[in-house]
């Protein structure tokens, strides 16, 4: 007769208790991940541009040498002084054309409301008048003016504080969260190796090389698409700023400037940008219609076909189909974080998933 081993039964014990322990940690993880999302989006921003600047630094190093942290400041005091130099050069113009630009959209969806209505279309969600107006009827002056009670006043002025707050709220979140992202971006590139060391305490002895492995390749990969991604927003920023320049279109500074900074954002950007061009240019006539669309698909054909194949061949490679599912994953469970770094998270998800199951296709 054969006994079973007493120590079977504790055994199948303990791995029911740590599978166990295991779900409910994952669950765990996962719900933090979850409420703690904007702060994790934050954190990734701020990796990303000390990414970036540790990319400007080793390009630097080609041209001078010397040590990293005189690399690291020789580029801080560029890009600071870069900044610098287009806000107090360019102030007062681009405030400019954002004033002229604003009007023009304004104007132009006046336009677009009018022969809405002219067609029997509702047209109340872009009800520019003031509220409790009535369409096709101007207003007329009372007779007998009746000044407001104290609780009209006391509600319209807490209205007032209540929006203020707001606005002033978000704007100090705007600039705390650049902040954070860009005092972030330099402690990262300050010292990239300590983080990367200490990230490799945490895996067994077995796997270190391999860990070591993904993430360098997870680091050269987002240099490679970093550095893409500016040379291409700079060349689109210049091309469709002289483009709208040349044919006549107001704002054609801050038009540019929006067209390269929402090529950062794949598929989505481009079409935020197109329909500011086109709506911008609404007010200019048929023919400046037609050249600043014109001039918009020429620049999204250079883009999609020229610059993008020829800058980013060496960096990332997600079919287009991929990505805007993922943009539209991302975007609805985060909203704007998840739009803009889709791509990047995208990418790191493809290179540890090629380092854990590597491609057959070329054993098949």
């Amino acid at each position: 007769m054969i006994e079973t081993p007493p120590a079977t039964r504790p055994s199948l014990a303990r791995s029911i208790a740590v599978g166990g322990i295991g779900i409910v940690s994952f669950g765990a993880l996962l719900a933090l991940a979850w409420y703690s999302a904007a702060t994790l989006f934050l954190l990734f921003a701020g990796i990303l541009f000390g990414v970036f600047l540790n990319a400007m630094t080793g390009l630097l190093r080609r041209v001078i040498g010397g040590n990293h942290t005189v690399r690291l400041v020789i580029v801080c005091i560029l890009f600071t002084g870069l900044l610098s130099g287009v806000a107090v050069l360019g102030g007062a113009t681009i405030a400019q054309q954002v004033t002229a630009l604003s009007s023009t959209i304004r104007s132009q969806l006046g336009t677009v409301k009018n022969f809405m209505e002219e067609r029997g279309i509702d047209t109340s969600f872009l009800n520019l008048n003031a509220p409790g107006a009535a369409e096709g009827t101007a207003p007329q002056p009372s007779r007998t003016p009746k000044l407001p009670d104290a609780g009209t006043i006391a509600s319209g002025t807490g209205a007032i504080v209540s929006q203020t707050f707001r606005i002033v709220a978000g704007f100090f979140e705007g600039i705390g969260n650049f902040f954070v992202v860009i005092f972030l971006g330099l402690l990262f590139a300050a010292q990239p190796k300590l983080y990367r060391d200490g990230i490799l305490r945490f895996v067994p002895r077995q796997h270190l090389h391999e860990a070591a492995k993904l993430i360098d390749h997870i680091s050269d990969t987002l240099r490679r698409w970093l550095l893409g991604q500016i040379a291409t927003m700079t060349t689109l920023f210049l091309l469709t700023w002289i483009g709208l320049t040349v044919i006549g279109i107001p704002g054609a500074l801050v038009l540019g400037f929006l067209t390269g900074l929402l090529t950062f954002i794949p598929n989505v950007g481009a079409i935020l940008a197109g329909c500011l061009i086109i709506l911008a240019s609404l007010g200019s006539g048929l023919t400046a219609i037609i050249s600043a669309f014109g001039l918009y698909l020429t620049v999204q054909f250079l883009e999609g076909n020229v610059l993008t194949p020829l800058i980013q061949r060496h960096a990332i490679s997600i079919p287009p189909a991929t990505l805007f599912a993922a943009q539209i994953f991302l975007g609805v469970l985060f909203g704007l974080w998840g739009l803009a770094l889709a791509l990047p998270l995208i990418a790191i998800v493809k290179v540890v998933l090629n380092r854990l199951w590597p491609d057959q296709t070329a054993i098949a």
